[in-house]
């Protein structure tokens, strides 16, 4: 069998573990050929390939990153997409697609899956949100990241008596924000689940400026205040109709200092979030993904998707992944605020 593979949608550590057991597996155990498609589903679009055997994925396991490259192409924004992804499969003999990505990426395959694309699915995103799957790779190594700037901010906030912003990524849901918050001791945190009041933050605030600690806020990229609005570097839209979000650690900062007197800056941590070797969490998950996702092609099990649960990995319908976004219990959040202020 000739396989197609691509990744989709924004970067993320562990996607070349998968890429790396899905072709060692594949060509060990079943004997199939692979064939990557550049940037996603522009790749599929334009017949973009380059060859993916298993010397191609030597070397990848702690590489960031992606090697197919990515992109936010949507084939169903384009009139004829769906009929240029299918003769690009039949000109490359490719007789079935393992599609590695997020929301979107998972919300395409699911609608070529329904018209007859022999399709299977790896969940990735380093915002935790999509559902079926407990966690997604990339998440571990993103909170990671954000908890180590967390960790070397608290020495400089209370060296000179500062409030200090993190920004971090998490559009709709605050998983992020929650775990790094926590684990780097923040006294606030900020998510899209729960709408915050000024005053509160306010009152967190003055209560660390009483104890003579600097205080520290995480907030997710996509929170908001009460009755107020996302934040957005630009209103433009992507090709699924995302604006880019932006700005809510600036907002805050400026917000404090004109209630509080006190100084604030904002660290926004952006794609170093994305960026370099994945934790040993990460390229156990995702190694685990590409092993599960080849099987399930070689069982003729389309349309369906890999996915945590608990400690095993399943095959579940890709719709799991779209249907709803995984979003932070409020329980979760309850437990967080007695640190707080």
């Amino acid at each position: 069998m000739r396989v197609g593979v691509l990744t989709g949608g924004g970067d993320c550590p562990g996607l070349n573990a998968v890429l790396r057991a899905i072709v060692r597996k594949g060509a060990a155990a079943y004997g199939h050929e692979f064939v990557g498609f550049r940037d996603g589903w522009r790749g599929v679009l334009e017949g973009d390939v380059r060859p993916l055997g298993v010397p191609d994925v030597r070397g990848l396991l702690p590489r960031g990153g992606t090697i197919l490259g990515s992109s936010r192409t949507n084939p169903f924004a384009i009139d004829d997409g769906v009929a240029r992804i299918r003769e690009t499969l039949e000109a490359q003999g490719v007789d079935a697609l393992i599609a590695i990505g997020g929301e979107d990426t998972l919300g395409v395959a699911t609608r070529l899956h329904d018209d007859g694309v022999r399709v299977v699915g790896v969940p990735k995103t380093i915002d935790n949100d999509l559902g079926g799957t407990d966690y997604t790779f990339g998440f571990d190594t993103a909170v990671s990241i954000a908890m180590e700037a967390i960790d070397r901010l608290h020495t400089t906030a209370e060296s000179h008596h500062r409030v200090l912003i993190v920004e971090v990524m998490g559009r709709h849901a605050g998983w992020i924000a929650l775990h790094a918050g926590l684990a780097g001791g923040a006294n606030g945190i900020l998510i899209p689940e729960q709408p915050f009041d000024m005053d509160r933050v306010e009152a967190w605030v003055e209560s660390r400026f009483r104890d003579r600690y600097a205080s520290i806020i995480v907030v997710s990229e996509g929170a908001m205040p009460i009755g107020g609005a996302e934040v957005l570097q630009s209103a433009q839209k992507d090709a699924f109709g995302h604006a880019r979000l932006g700005g809510v650690g600036d907002w805050l900062a400026h917000e404090i200092e004109r209630r509080t007197g006190k100084e604030a800056r904002t660290t926004v941590l952006g794609h170093v979030q994305r960026g370099g070797t994945p934790t040993a969490r990460d390229r156990w998950l995702a190694t685990r993904f590409g092993l599960h996702a080849i099987d399930a092609v070689e069982a003729g099990e389309w349309g369906t998707m890999a996915a945590l649960r608990g400690t095993d990995i399943v095959m579940v319908p890709l719709l799991e992944a779209t249907k709803r976004l995984k979003t932070v219990d409020p329980a979760l959040y309850a437990e967080a605020e007695v640190f707080f202020g």
